[in-house]
């Protein structure tokens, strides 16, 4: 059974669950309008013999908002990562990500020394930030004056979560509606917690900074085991590839019947690659 707990970082207040144990550590990572449930039937699926701690980022779903100064851009909020790994005093962990990209920045940044193992699973890559439809579609929303609190108050709307512009193309299998609505809720009633996103979804640079990420993963000599879905059509399929390819020690593995959210489509899936990565040593999968 987990446990819930927060942690004060320079932003605000991180909450987060620790399954506790004395396995290695799994550090799990969701992306936009979302928190650390999107991993529960993976984390189920890790234990016992992998303790889990799963963070709620300040990308949406979160319920306290960050501080009016804090940087949330893509590079803030991997900073964050960093920042809540040391004041855990947490090493040798797998970092794991699915949807979001910001971990390859954190990389990127060199702040990845508690950092013993990658679990890229599909996620904003290259020049893929934000990502595909649904991304565009978000960032367009986060340039107008009240465009954020318009296009989540139309998901109130059941139906419309079903459209490829929204939640359509990240999961084959719906969300179920009462796990989406806690996803949605904080973004539903408070201004701040718009606020927050808005500097995320904004906070994205350059192109060519975006490929320099990338590129440093090169540097990156640990394991590192690729997930991507066969049938992802926000993240594509192809980047999964040349990010395994960029990674000294990565291995590519093909997700099928699965879009973007492979912990919702296939999480036993996942979780068998993930025990199998961490407790044999990074061996084959």
């Amino acid at each position: 059974m987990a446990h819930r707990d927060e942690v004060e970082l320079s932003a605000g207040t991180i909450e987060y669950e620790d399954t506790g144990g004395e396995g290695p550590v799994a550090v799990l990572l969701h992306g936009v309008a979302m928190d650390g449930s999107l991993w529960r039937e993976v984390v189920a699926g890790l234990r016992p013999g992998v303790r889990c701690i799963v963070p709620t980022l300040p990308l949406g779903g979160h319920r306290r908002p960050m501080r009016p100064d804090a940087d949330l851009s893509v590079l803030g909020v991997a900073r964050l990562v960093a920042e809540f790994l040391e004041r855990l005093d947490l090493t040798d962990v797998t970092l794991a990500m699915n949807d979001w990209g910001g971990a390859q920045a954190l990389v990127a940044d060199g702040r990845d020394e508690r950092i013993g193992r990658l679990v890229i699973t599909s996620c904003e890559a290259f020049e893929n930030f934000p990502p595909g439809l649904p991304g565009k579609n978000l960032h367009t929303s986060a340039r107008l004056p009240g465009g954020l609190r318009t296009a989540f108050t139309l998901l109130k709307l059941r139906p419309l979560r079903r459209l490829p512009m929204t939640w359509g193309w990240m999961t084959k299998r719906p969300v179920p509606p009462e796990l989406m609505d806690a996803w949605f809720r904080p973004l539903w009633t408070s201004p701040e917690i718009r606020r927050d996103l808005r500097k995320y979804v904004l906070g994205v640079p350059p192109a060519a900074e975006l490929l320099r990420w990338a590129e440093r993963l090169r540097a990156f000599d640990r394991p590192a085991l690729v997930a991507w879905a066969s049938e992802d059509r926000v993240m594509p399929p192809e980047h999964g590839l040349r990010l395994a390819a960029l990674l000294p020690q990565g291995r590519h593995v093909e997700i099928p019947d699965s879009y973007t959210l492979i912990p919702v489509d296939q999480p036993h899936r996942l979780a068998s690659l993930m025990r199998t990565f961490m407790l044999e040593g990074g061996a084959a999968v």
